[in-house]
């Protein structure tokens, strides 16, 4: 996040939406005006697909013009992180529990979603119309992830003796998981994508607030207790989770 400070200048309307070209790539942007604001602040929304920037009240166009035009290093660098947007198409590939799955599509209207394994290889094989393949991949993941999370979180609530209430699938982009105080725990089903160690780790991380409400070190050494690979889960989820946050289901 890169700051400027406003200066005094007339009043005239930011727009409020726009295309930004950034290294050839073209980015949606969204721009807000905030009466609280003193400076522009500029984001990259999670998945890396579009930016948010919030600006004073009255900030002159060509500013923001001139702010953005000086940060375009900055923004090739950083969606650089998320890589190429991925398509989801026969033949592509998409990693579940760490392991890249190429995907087949059957071109069968009816059938089922499953993984398969032939010469050691691993395919995802998917029925359905091929503009649904997307869709059907993420319904997939979502039962997937449900299926590792419920069996990981009751294995971890018993270890800290406290109950969860509900388990509920999400596909939040600012959080990989949160806990309630009354023990509602929510998990990004796009958690599934990663190595089995990184989705325990996930899994301790909410059910350790269960205890601790809080991230303190009684928090970090309680999950570390569960997890015991939590440093390397959580290393894994800071260079790769923007990843996972970038593929389009449709």
């Amino acid at each position: 996040m890169f700051q400027l400070l406003k200066k005094s200048t007339r009043p005239k309307a930011v727009p409020q939406q726009r295309v930004l070209q950034v290294n050839g790539r073209e980015m949606p942007l969204t721009i807000r005006q905030n009466p609280r604001a003193t400076r522009i602040t500029l984001r990259i929304e999670p998945g890396g697909r579009a930016l948010k920037m919030t600006v004073p009240r009255g900030l002159h166009h060509w500013e923001v013009d001139e702010f953005l035009e000086r940060h375009q290093g900055w923004l090739t660098t950083r969606l650089a992180r998320y890589g190429s947007e991925k398509t989801l198409r026969h033949d592509a590939e998409i990693a579940i529990r760490g392991v890249p799955h190429r995907i087949i599509h059957t071109g069968l209207l009816r059938g089922i979603t499953e993984t398969i394994v032939i010469d050691g290889q691993s395919f995802l094989r998917v029925s359905g119309m091929e503009e649904h393949i997307g869709r059907r991949i993420a319904t997939f993941l979502k039962k997937e992830a449900r299926r590792d999370l419920e069996k990981l979180v009751a294995t971890h609530a018993s270890r800290v003796r406290r109950p969860v209430r509900s388990l509920t699938m999400k596909d939040t982009r600012s959080r990989w998981g949160s806990c309630s105080w009354d023990g509602n725990l929510s998990f990004s089903w796009r958690i599934v994508m990663a190595p089995p160690n990184v989705i325990d780790y996930l899994a301790a991380h909410e059910v350790a607030h269960l205890r601790e409400m809080n991230h303190s070190a009684a928090f970090w050494a309680l999950c570390g207790e569960l997890c015991p690979a939590m440093d390397e889960a959580k290393a894994w989820l800071k260079r790769h989770g923007a990843q996972l946050h970038a593929i389009d289901f449709g």
